[in-house]
């Protein structure tokens, strides 16, 4: 009964260990040719790289991937948006899979084809909505002439907009998202509570460069009350993930050639954490997402 009662403790002890979930990181290394890289980690501040690449992209004109953005729908499908073009897409790649090594057909979503002169579609982002049970994926676009011009040429002078799906089979039409006064991309929607929302984007002018937040009481807004930037200049690709109270905003902190990151509890007040976060050198603009132990082993 012993032996027994000890060989049904372990079994436990396994099974409890393989549902823990962990945080794992979507990367790209540049140029963005050899495709999706992760890095995980046990307690979102402490990071380690997993060898190789796990998609090679193959969708849009420059066929790259940049910017990758994971979300793990209800069924627990993850769900892999990318950027496939510097330049000349109205769309981005797209593909899925159960256990992030199989993966889907790979397709291309052309979100802006209804818009001849849109020049780009970057950095689509992922988000489920939850009340609405669909998902929601932003990204920006420049479209010369649309808006006011301010500091910027007309062909970097960037809007976010959307689109929704349930199934990723039919995609509602894009919409704009936000239009702040000025040049915005890498945006990314945070849950913060019910019915509330942030907000986290890169200001893109030429005299800005950082990163802000906007407010909001549904996931597609409107966004109001941007602040002030929050991180030093040469800054981009925001994520965000929870680590007990604190919400942890990663960043790419471009100028200085490395990854930073800032914790909040409120996402008005910041706190300097990039003495207690370890980020690999190469890894660029990903975003976090969480998955069972099991999965990560089985990677590993």
């Amino acid at each position: 009964m012993k032996r027994f009662a000890l060989y049904i403790s372990i079994i436990l002890l396994a099974a409890c260990r393989s549902n823990k979930e962990v945080y794992m990181f979507t990367s790209f290394h540049e140029p963005g040719k050899d495709g999706l890289h992760f890095l995980y980690s046990y307690d979102g501040y402490k990071w380690d790289s997993l060898r190789g690449s796990f998609l090679h992209p193959q969708m849009g004109k420059d066929k790259i991937m940049r910017d990758p953005s994971m979300v793990k729908g209800p069924d627990g499908t993850f769900h892999l948006v990318w950027t496939s073009s510097w330049k000349g897409d109205k769309g981005f790649g797209y593909t899925s899979s159960k256990d992030l090594q199989h993966w889907r057909p790979q397709q291309f979503i052309p979100v802006m084809e209804q818009e001849p002169t849109t020049v780009n579609v970057w950095a689509p982002e992922l988000f489920y909505d939850e009340e609405g049970k669909q998902f929601i994926i932003i990204w920006a676009s420049c479209i010369p002439g649309r808006f006011e011009k301010g500091i910027e040429a007309e062909d970097n002078n960037h809007r976010m907009y959307y689109t929704t799906t349930k199934d990723f089979q039919t995609f509602s039409p894009a919409k704009l998202l936000l239009d702040p006064g000025f040049s915005v991309i890498d945006a990314v929607i945070v849950q913060t509570g019910s019915q509330a929302y942030t907000l986290v984007l890169k200001d893109n002018t030429r005299n800005e460069r950082d990163l802000k937040v906007a407010f909001a009481q549904h996931p597609l807004g409107p966004y109001q009350d941007v602040s002030a930037p929050f991180t030093g200049k040469l800054t981009e690709g925001p994520t965000v993930l929870k680590a007990g109270k604190d919400w942890l905003i990663y960043y790419d902190d471009y100028g200085n050639k490395r990854y930073g990151a800032v914790a909040t509890t409120d996402f008005r007040t910041f706190r300097d954490i990039n003495a207690s976060i370890i980020i690999p050198e190469g890894h660029k603009h990903g975003t976090v997402f969480k998955v069972r132990r099991k999965i990560l082993d089985k990677l590993k």
